[in-house]
C-alpha cells in the first residue's frame, strides 16, 4: 500500500517540526554562549582597570629621575634648566595650540598653578611640535599663570627622552626629581589637586 500525496505532506510536517525547534534551540544557545564569552572576555581585559581612569598608564620611567633637561623659553630670552628646579614638585604638561584636548585641559591646569604656587609646586608646559606664533596665540586666548614656566622642546629632545607620542601628556615629579606619575590624555581638576596633594604629604600619587 503506497502513501497519497496528502498523507506524505502530514508525515514530514510531522517529522521536521522538532528538528526545526531543536536547530532553533541551538542557535539560541550558540549566540547566549558567544555573548557571555565576549562579557567575560571584556571583564578580563579591563578587570584590572575596572574603577581607574583609561588615561593613568604605568610608565617604565615611573620611579626614576627626571631628565635633567634644558629648553628655551617659550616667550622671552633664556632658558629653563630642570635641575635648577630641583626641591620642587613639578606638574610637566606636554601642549600644543591644535590640540583640542588641551584647550578643555588648560583652565585645570592655570587654576592648579596658581592655587599651589606658594607651596613648592611648579608647573612647566612643554610646547610640542607648534608653531612659536600659535602657541603664544593659545595662551593670550586661555591665559597663563603663576607659578607656570612656558617652554618649547625644538630638537624634541624631552620628548624623545620621556617617550611623549602625543599631546596632551602630564608628568608629576616629586621634590626628589623624582617621576611619581604619568597621564596620558586630558587631566582634570580632580586629578592635578589629588597628584599634588600626595606629593606635598610626602606619598606616591595614588594614579
Amino acid at each position: 500500500m503506497t502513501n497519497s500525496p496528502s498523507d506524505n505532506s502530514t508525515d514530514s510536517g510531522v517529522a521536521q517540526e522538532p528538528t526545526t525547534t531543536l536547530r532553533q534551540q541551538r542557535k539560541t544557545w550558540v549566540s547566549v554562549i558567544g555573548i557571555v564569552a565576549a562579557v567575560a572576555l571584556v571583564a578580563w581585559v579591563f578587570g584590572g582597570r575596572f574603577g581607574t581612569d583609561p588615561r593613568l598608564v604605568d610608565s617604565p620611567l615611573i620611579g626614576q629621575p627626571m631628565p635633567d633637561l634644558t629648553l628655551n623659553y617659550l616667550e622671552q630670552e633664556g632658558a629653563l634648566t630642570f635641575s635648577d628646579l630641583k626641591g620642587q614638585i613639578l606638574v610637566v604638561n606636554f601642549w600644543a595650540s591644535w590640540c583640542f584636548p588641551c584647550r578643555l585641559e588648560h583652565p585645570a591646569l592655570t587654576s592648579a598653578a596658581s592655587a599651589y604656587a606658594d607651596q613648592g609646586v611648579h608647573f612647566i608646559g612643554i610646547s610640542y611640535q607648534d608653531k612659536t606664533a600659535a602657541a603664544i596665540g593659545f595662551l593670550d586666548e586661555l591665559g597663563r599663570a603663576d607659578g607656570y614656566s612656558y617652554v618649547t622642546d625644538e630638537d624634541s629632545r624631552a620628548t624623545v627622552e620621556l617617550g611623549v607620542f602625543g599631546v596632551p601628556e602630564t608628568f608629576f615629579v616629586d621634590a626628589n626629581g623624582i617621576i611619581q606619575g604619568r597621564v596620558q590624555g586630558e587631566v582634570t581638576a580632580v586629578i592635578l589637586g589629588n597628584a599634588i596633594e600626595d606629593l606635598l604629604a610626602g606619598r606616591t600619587p595614588d594614579l
